[in-house]
């Protein structure tokens, strides 16, 4: 489901040769004006998935949203990221310059990373506890905050890496989570955020590809 934080759904479809994106699909192509008709699957419309997810309703993930507006509105690729770990009842907890939040709205427009697999129901069912004890420590307090050396991702990756301890399994360094689990992340959130603006800007595009998971429509 596209959840309607996230902007109008994205839609492919294919004609005269073209990959064409829109937000609808119109009576007539934009690029050859004939009449829409699809003789085969491959040219029927889908829906892309967008990168971009509701984050109070993520459990046990990672987040990331801009500091100030929204990805599909004001971020323009330079601006500062926030960044927060869930708990499983969706509740954002997030580290700044004020110490600790719990925050259950504010991230309806984030990136998403999994950091529990699905049969994780040990950790999953302590999760909670986890959090909330490693939260709630003088570690965390608002004047030990420092704005390019001990913020809101150090926390995220603290927390990461205690439970990777406790699980008697290697611990990640920013620079290795970051290029694992979040540059893919953002790459893809990047392009769709460009597809996003540009059929905005002219009520479709054209492109040759685009590397996203799509359901059928």
């Amino acid at each position: 489901m596209h959840p309607p934080e996230a902007g109008h759904p994205v839609v492919r479809f294919r004609h005269c040769g073209k990959n064409i994106y829109c937000f609808r699909v119109p009576d007539f192509c934009p690029v050859c004006h004939q009449p829409l008709s699809f003789r085969t699957l491959d040219e029927a419309p889908v829906t892309i998935a967008t990168p971009l997810i509701h984050g109070h309703q993520e459990q046990c993930a990672f987040l990331l949203k801009p500091t100030q507006g929204t990805f599909l509105r004001e971020y323009d690729g330079n601006a500062d990221l926030h960044v927060g770990i869930t708990n499983t009842h969706g509740t954002v907890y997030n580290y700044n310059e004020q110490g600790i939040h719990r925050d259950d709205t504010g991230w309806e427009e984030s990136i998403s990373i999994q950091l529990l697999q699905p049969n994780m129901f040990r950790l999953m069912y302590r999760w909670d506890k986890y959090l909330e004890e490693f939260s709630a420590t003088d570690a965390w307090s608002p004047n030990r905050y420092e704005e390019h050396r001990y913020n809101c991702y150090t926390y995220a990756l603290t927390f990461i890496n205690s439970i990777l301890a406790a699980e008697g399994r290697h611990q990640l360094d920013k620079n290795k989570f970051t290029e694992k689990f979040v540059v893919p992340k953002t790459k893809r959130a990047a392009k769709y955020i460009t597809l996003y603006r540009a059929i905005e800007e002219k009520g479709f595009c054209v492109i040759d590809r685009f590397d996203s998971t799509a359901s059928h429509s």
